[in-house]
Order: C-alpha cells, then structure tokens, then sequence
C-alpha cells in the first residue's frame, strides 16, 4: 500500500491506497472552511497550524497499515509553501522511520487523476483544470505527456467566486455560496462584461470581470437579499460564459474524443451542465469526478503515487524540495 498525504492548501488530508487493486483503503480530511471563513479567504500561517493538529489526528487511524506500506507519498507543488512544508515534513518522518521510499507528487496531476481513483486511466483526454488557484487547460495524452495549452493571464474561476463572495460578506468558501444565491437569482438582470471576448486567444481573464461586480455592488451600496442573488446569478452566468466561449473555440478547432473538467470549482453545477451540453453537440465523452474528490484530498494523490511507484518515481528525503507556483507538468 501507499500513504499519501494533502496539505496544499487548507484541506488536511491522508488516504492508503492499495497498489496491485488500486482500491482505496483509507480516506480522511479535515477542512478548514469554518476557521478561514470569518477572513473571507485562506490565511497561510494559520493553515499551517491547523495542519499541525490535524495531520497526526488523522495518521492515528492510519497506523494498522504502517507494516504493509511499500512508498510515501505527498503533495509537494504546487500550493502554499507553509502549508505544503506540514505535509512534507511528516512525509520525511514517516519515509525515514518507516524506511520507505518518498514519492514527491505534483498537486495538477493529483486533481487530473483524481478522475481516476480505483479506476484504470483514460488517455488521451483534454482537461479543463478550474481551482481557487488555478484556470488551465490540459491536453494529457498519457501520465508522461501532458501539456498545458491554456491559462489564465490573472485571475483563477475559483478565486473570482471566493471574491464576490467576499465583496458581500457571505462567507467563504465562495463557490458553493455564490452558487446557492444563484438558484434564487434572476441571471439577466446584471449584464456583466464577459473577458476577453473578442480576443481569438484561448486564455482566461477573471480580474476584470470581478471589478464589474464591485463597481455594481458600490453603485447599488445597500444591498437587498434579492440584490445578492442577482448579483450571484448573474456573475455565475458570465464566469461560466467566458470559458463556455473558450472551450468552443478549442472545440471548433480539434474536437476532442475526451473531455474532462477537475478541480475544486468543477463541482460547480451550472458549469457542469454547459460542458454537458458542448460534449453532447461534439459527440465527446465527458468524464467528471465524483464531488467528494473534486477539492483537495489524499486519495487523487495516491492515485497518482500509484504510477510514480510503478515506474519507481522517487524521491531522496534529502532532495524534495517545494513549489508554490508550476507552468508545467
């Protein structure tokens, strides 16, 4: 079995994976939604903090499986350094005590394998990767060869939402919130600009996009419960447009056989069901992970310490090294 452990961000997270099956033999994480909620956004130090009480919690459940573990796995890149440092450092505990090899995983191909857990891959498969930290597309035609075409040139889809969010004070994080005020929004009413619109390039632009909104919320300054669902419905409907219009253009260009949406803001519905729609019209097989694995979690990076180990993709404890910031796989 592998142990992989998740601490990117603010998601305290350890999964045992079974090698030879590739089933999931144990998955825990504890968020930290509710202590950063009240900052309207992620506060590093003390999601390092969190992580400190939380991590050994979990790896208390962990220990009847320590004699039949072969690797250690976790995330290494990328994500907050202070944060990533928890998870590495009780990775190189655990790795030397338990003399094991360490498996340094790349977070990105932890949410594309997330698609993958206790399932066999499916290459070639064109991603749209959408987080808090991050807007990409991903042309994957196998775990070696996989690239990233598109980007966002400022802002994340995720962080918009979160920012909205925070712009009203509704709390974080925002992608579920901003979502659930929707559902009782009216989304005509506010015509928000979508970015980048007559640009010819597939890229992402969110910073424009969110200024709208706060330039709406100032001019409207007291706001009715109406007032914030509409907003909500209305921002949704534009984020979702601006990279409905992108992806048709790549789809225009070379249709892909397969097609997949990862990340944590991929559990948003309403965007689910646009990309439902275009895969349909292109004859695309559309694959998507179960929400429960669409946020940060241990079990898509043990999925994906399942092929480092197989092609003995290890790291020295000494040499592992963080980054809060990656271009490519």
């Amino acid at each position: 079995m592998i142990l992989s452990i998740e601490s990117s961000c603010d998601d305290s997270s350890i999964a045992v994976t079974d090698i030879k099956t590739k089933k999931l033999i144990f998955h825990k994480k504890i968020s930290q939604e509710l202590q950063h909620s009240q900052y309207g956004g992620v506060v590093p130090e003390l999601a390092a903090r969190l992580h400190v009480e939380a991590l050994p919690k979990i790896l208390e459940e962990t220990s009847e499986y320590f004699d039949k573990l072969k690797a250690i796995a976790v995330t290494n890149s990328p994500g907050l350094s202070v944060t990533l440092m928890e998870g590495v450092t009780m990775a190189k505990a655990l790795a030397t005590s338990l003399e094991l090899p360490l498996i340094a995983v790349n977070h990105l191909k932890g949410h594309i394998y997330s698609l993958f857990i206790e399932e066999e891959e499916i290459f070639p498969i064109t991603i749209l990767l959408v987080s808090g930290g991050h807007t990409q597309i991903i042309e994957a035609n196998s775990y070696e060869d996989m690239k990233i075409v598109a980007t966002t040139i400022d802002d994340s889809f995720g962080e918009s939402f979160d920012k909205v969010s925070k712009m009203m004070n509704l709390g974080y994080p925002g992608g579920p919130i901003v979502q659930e005020y929707s559902l009782k929004g009216d989304e005509n009413r506010f015509d928000f600009p979508i970015p980048l619109r007559q640009s010819p390039k597939i890229e992402f632009s969110y910073s424009g996009l969110k200024n709208a909104v706060r330039l709406k919320i100032e001019e409207l300054n007291e706001l009715s419960t109406q007032d914030i669902a509409d907003i909500c419905a209305s921002f949704q409907k534009t984020a979702v447009a601006h990279i409905m219009q992108k992806l048709k253009k790549l789809f225009k260009q070379n249709p892909p056989k397969n097609f997949a949406i990862v990340g944590g803001a991929s559990a948003n519905i309403y965007l689910r069901k646009e990309l439902e729609s275009l895969c349909k019209k292109y004859n695309t097989s559309l694959y998507l992970s179960q929400l429960k694995y669409c946020s940060d979690n241990a079990a898509m990076i043990g999925r994906v310490a399942l092929k480092q180990y197989e092609k003995q993709e290890f790291t020295s404890i000494e040499n592992i090294d963080i980054q809060t910031r990656i271009k490519a796989f």
